[in-house]
Order: structure tokens, then sequence, then C-alpha cells
């Protein structure tokens, strides 16, 4: 427990802040695995179009300090791969 005022506050803003830190994070991964879902199903146009909506997504995780500049380009990589080989 929090012995001052300043602590306190701080904890309140840790909760609050995870809280948003949890809710990007899964929207990050919800985006990436439409990407493969789509990938999986064979329909390369869908996996294109999730493709495009995903990157600025995982940009933004980079941009907000959720992830390192290295995992998201690791992401779009991959990602960009599965989308090139997927069957049209």
């Amino acid at each position: 427990m929090a012995n001052t005022k300043s602590a306190e506050k701080a904890a309140r803003q840790a909760e609050k802040h995870r809280g948003q830190n949890v809710a990007l994070r899964s929207r990050m991964r919800t985006s990436i695995r439409k990407v493969t879902d789509a990938v999986a199903t064979e329909k390369k146009v869908d996996a294109e179009a999730a493709y495009k909506a995903a990157v600025p997504t995982i940009d933004g995780m980079v941009n907000k300090g959720l992830i390192h500049k290295n995992k998201a380009a690791r992401h779009k990589s991959r990602l960009s791969a599965k989308v090139k080989a997927a069957k049209a």
C-alpha cells in the first residue's frame, strides 16, 4: 500500500495505464491474428487487406512504447512473407 499522496497517485495512474496498455496490446494481437487467419483460409485478397490494416496498428504500438521497434519489424516482416506466400 502507498504511504504518500504522490505514491497513491502513481499507483492510480499505473493501474489506468496498465488497462490502456492491455487493450492496445490486445488490439495489436487481434490484427496479427486476422492476417494469419486470412492466410490460413487461403484468401489472399483478405490477407492483403488485413495486413494493410495491421501495419499501422503495429507501428502505433512502437510509438506508444509498448513494443520495441525491432519486434514490430519482425512481426511486419513475417506477416508480409506469409501474405506473399499465400495462395490466391
